[in-house]
């Protein structure tokens, strides 16, 4: 379940502007927001991480985690790549 493709990819620019980072599964959104994420308390970044445990554990769906995930990239002001 935890390496599962999403049904779109979240690219973000999570380290340095020009450097972009696809993230399309739910664990690579979990380890991002652990190890790289600009932000250390964020209510957001707080959900995020806990409806992707859900996800990892089978309670929920990767499409939770995905839109989790994106709350938290927009709540840090992490750049986007919009298709």
């Amino acid at each position: 379940m935890t390496h599962r493709k999403w049904s779109k990819a979240v690219t973000i620019a999570l380290v340095s502007p020009d450097e972009w980072v696809v993230i399309d599964t739910t664990q690579a959104a979990s380890w991002a927001m652990i190890e790289d994420w600009p932000l250390e308390e964020a209510p957001l970044l707080d959900r995020a991480l806990a409806v992707c445990a859900d996800v990892i554990s089978g309670k929920r769906t990767p499409e939770d985690a995905r839109l989790a995930f994106i709350d938290a990239v927009k709540e840090a002001r992490i750049p986007v790549k919009e298709d």
